[in-house]
């Protein structure tokens, strides 16, 4: 029992109590998707003055190049100055986001020697981290 005036035991240690994880999850959550929007407004106005005279032909359905569909690909396409490559990379930055939520909890569950929720948490980034890079 915590009386009015001490300062809780999870405090004592330096780690995380619930408020300050949610507080920091959320604002992890928050810089992720601004600057996900940042620089996918970026690549937008690139692409658009690369292409602004451009018609597009609705008739043939064209995907993006293979190039763009691996982070080595994009990473080569943004050195070369391509806004297709840099709205990709907006992509994989909103994608990015949510795990990194995830990598953060369990670090703070770790911290917190919260065995079920370690659990959990791994379970999860094990899933998340399983649709991303199995082999297609």
């Amino acid at each position: 029992m915590v009386l009015e005036g001490d300062v809780a035991p999870e405090r004592e240690h330096g780690h995380f109590d619930d408020r300050q994880m949610e507080t920091v999850m959320g604002r992890l959550l928050q810089v992720g998707v601004l600057l996900a929007s940042f620089v996918m407004l970026i690549g937008g106005v690139l692409y658009m003055r690369a292409h602004h005279g451009e018609m597009p032909n609705y008739r043939v359905f064209s995907s993006e190049p293979v190039r763009l569909r691996h982070f080595g690909g994009v990473a080569q396409g943004i050195k070369a100055g391509d806004p297709a490559a840099i709205i990709q990379l907006a992509v994989l930055l909103l994608i990015a986001t949510p795990v990194a939520r995830v990598v953060f909890a369990l670090v703070a569950f770790l911290l917190e020697k919260d065995k079920l929720f370690v659990v959990i948490s791994s379970v999860v980034l094990a899933v998340l981290l399983y649709g991303f890079l199995r082999p297609q």
